[in-house]
C-alpha cells in the first residue's frame, strides 16, 4: 500500500509587516481534496504537525470568496469526517520520511510563519528531496523550502523548477499588501527556477524530477490527481 506523509502547519495566524497577526492556518481545499484523491486510490495517510499541534483550518478558506457553494460544502463534509485524524497528528519530529511512498504539504497562510523557519522541516524537506521520494508542495507550502539547507548550508531546491502562490494572487488577499515578504519573491531569490500560469487563480502544477508543486488553492485536484497516476506508474 503507498504511505503518504501529510506535513501541516500548525500555525493559526501569519503575522503582518504591521505586527498585526491575521487568523490563518491550513486552507482547507488544499488539505482536504488531495486527501480525499489519495484515500479513494487506497493510500494510507498520516498527519504531523510541528509538536504535534491540532492544525487550524483557515476559516477564510471556507467563506464564499473561496470557491464555489458545492465545492464549499464538499472541501467541509470531508473535512468533518477525518476530524479525529486532525485532532491526533503526529510531531513531526517523531516521523521518519523513508517509511513514506510520498511526502504532501498542503498550503495556507500558516506555512508563511511556522514552516518557513522549522529547522525539522527543513532537514526532513532536505533528506526527501536527495532520496528521489515524490515530494509534493501546494500553494504557500513551498515557503517551507526555505528551512531547507544542505550541509554545507546551500539551499538544496536551487535550479529546480517550481511554483506556488504567485504575487499577483497574493496580493488580490485584502491583506497581501501588508505581507512581510511574497513568496515567488523568496523562491526566486534562493535561486528557484519559479514559473507560474499566465494568468492569476488557474491551475498550475509543475514537475521538476521528484519535485511536485502546485501554483494555488485551484491546483488541489490536478496536483494529486497527477501524483496518483504517476506513483501508480511506479
Amino acid at each position: 500500500m503507498t504511505k503518504v506523509l501529510f506535513v501541516v502547519s500548525a500555525a493559526d495566524h501569519w503575522t503582518l509587516n504591521d505586527g498585526t497577526e491575521h487568523p490563518s492556518g491550513y486552507w482547507g481545499e488544499e488539505l482536504a481534496m488531495p486527501h480525499k484523491i489519495f484515500s479513494e486510490a487506497g493510500w494510507e495517510i498520516t498527519l504531523a504537525t510541528p509538536g504535534g499541534k491540532p492544525p487550524t483550518l483557515d476559516r477564510l478558506s471556507m467563506s464564499r470568496t473561496a470557491g464555489l457553494p458545492g465545492k464549499l460544502r464538499e472541501v467541509g463534509h470531508y473535512l468533518d469526517s477525518i476530524r479525529a485524524e486532525l485532532d491526533s497528528p503526529r510531531p513531526l519530529d517523531e516521523v521518519d520520511p523513508a517509511t513514506y511512498d510520498l511526502v504532501f504539504y498542503p498550503g495556507g497562510h500558516g506555512p508563511m510563519e511556522d514552516l518557513a523557519y522549522d529547522e525539522v522541516s527543513g532537514a526532513l524537506l532536505t533528506r526527501v528531496l536527495h532520496s528521489g521520494t515524490p515530494l509534493a508542495l501546494l500553494c504557500h507550502a513551498p515557503a517551507a523550502t526555505l528551512a531547507a539547507r544542505n550541509a554545507d548550508g546551500s539551499w538544496p531546491f536551487a535550479g529546480y523548477r517550481m511554483t506556488g502562490l504567485s504575487n499577483t494572487e497574493e496580493k488580490l488577499n485584502s491583506f497581501g499588501r501588508k505581507a512581510p515578504w511574497l513568496l515567488e519573491d523568496r523562491l526566486r531569490e534562493e535561486g528557484a527556477d519559479y514559473v507560474k500560469a499566465r494568468l492569476p487563480l488557474l491551475p498550475f502544477v509543475v514537475v521538476d524530477r521528484n519535485l511536485y508543486t502546485g501554483q494555488n488553492p485551484m491546483s488541489s485536484e490536478r496536483l494529486a490527481k497527477r501524483l496518483v497516476t504517476d506513483l501508480g506508474e511506479r
